[in-house]
């Protein structure tokens, strides 16, 4: 039986958020929705009692106490981050049904909501999100792949300092259409640790993104930020934090096509839905993109004392592909 709060609910406000209309009766610090969109998922306040009777009978994989994940007989996901809040997907990804922990911050429960919560309704409905930072020059959007503490905000902060504005942090949307691959612009913050925050964007702080870390989730405002789809121009894979270690300059590699595809598909945004019609698409889509964007590795040095040398380097080269494919 498909487990759904009551259609009676208003949904009061119309977000967009990577390219998605957000309906949704929780107010959230996101734009309003103009436009067309690539799809639509309404947002559902739950409650304690739906979530009890929704997970009876289920079982809950995790890799520790602090995130479980549930596959649910109906076709529905649950997810939940202990002290944030818990959420559940319905087969197909229309909806999101999200309870914050009391106590929890607000700003702390959308990084989950708007990110890992998120992503499995973007996945039941086709999309296929990247574990990605980009930010916007004039030439279109440059993307930083990578997984969590390889650097993505960090280096997308320094380009920040040098007015390139940011257009998501940590998830990309990405879809071709007429014109080339459109990313599409995330929630108006970015997630950094103090020090890095303070060096490039000012910041005095921000809420904790979760009980477990010291990174902050700083907002971004204004010329900061791009709010619109931007032609997605390169994507730069970061190298691990172990092998930058070593490094004592700037190198950028072209992958081959082949491991431009192990690239992105190593850094898809969500790894736990695994059934055969979702990576299939996934080979398909990533396929596609490779065709359609070049793909490097970048390889630098871990000092923020560095990062403006990493930044002229990956705006040169971004700047000479583009010349090459325009």
């Amino acid at each position: 039986m498909r487990r759904h709060l009551s259609n009676s609910v208003v949904c009061l406000h119309r977000y967009g958020v990577y390219g998605i209309a957000l309906r949704s009766e929780i107010p959230l610090s996101l734009p309003e929705m103009r436009g067309g969109a690539l799809g639509e998922i309404t947002l559902r306040r739950g409650t304690s009692q739906f979530f009890t009777r929704a997970l009876k009978g289920a079982t809950l994989t995790g890799s520790s106490d602090w995130c479980q994940y549930a596959d649910l007989e109906d076709g529905s996901s649950f997810m939940r981050w202990n002290s944030l809040g818990e959420f559940l997907v319905p087969a197909g990804g229309r909806e999101i049904v999200a309870l914050a922990e009391a106590g929890a911050s607000m700003e702390s429960f959308q990084v989950y909501l708007l990110g890992q919560a998120l992503s499995f309704a973007l996945v039941k409905q086709g999309l296929e999100p990247l574990h990605g930072t980009a930010v916007v020059a004039g030439h279109g959007a440059i993307v930083l792949l990578g997984d969590s503490g390889f650097g993505k905000s960090t280096l997308a902060a320094s380009l920040m300092q040098a007015g390139y504005p940011l257009l998501t942090d940590d998830l990309l949307v990405a879809r071709q259409n007429g014109r080339g691959v459109e990313a599409y612009p995330g929630p108006p913050r970015i997630k950094l640790f103090p020090k890095p925050a303070r060096r490039f964007l000012g910041s005095a702080g921000g809420a904790a993104m979760n009980p477990t870390t010291h990174k902050q989730i700083i907002p971004i405002e204004g010329a900061r930020r791009c709010a619109t789809p931007v032609r997605l121009s390169a994507i730069y894979v970061l190298a691990a934090p172990s092998e930058m270690r070593r490094q004592r300059r700037v190198v950028i590699e072209t992958l081959t096509a082949r491991e431009a595809f192990l690239a992105l598909i190593r850094h898809t945004f969500n790894t736990v839905i695994d059934d055969r019609g979702r990576l299939a698409r996934q080979l398909e889509q990533t396929a596609r993109l490779v065709e359609s964007v070049p793909v490097r590795k970048l390889c630098y040095p871990r000092s923020l004392s560095r990062l403006g040398e990493v930044r002229d380097a990956i705006l040169a080269d971004s700047q000479k592909t583009y010349e090459r494919t325009a």
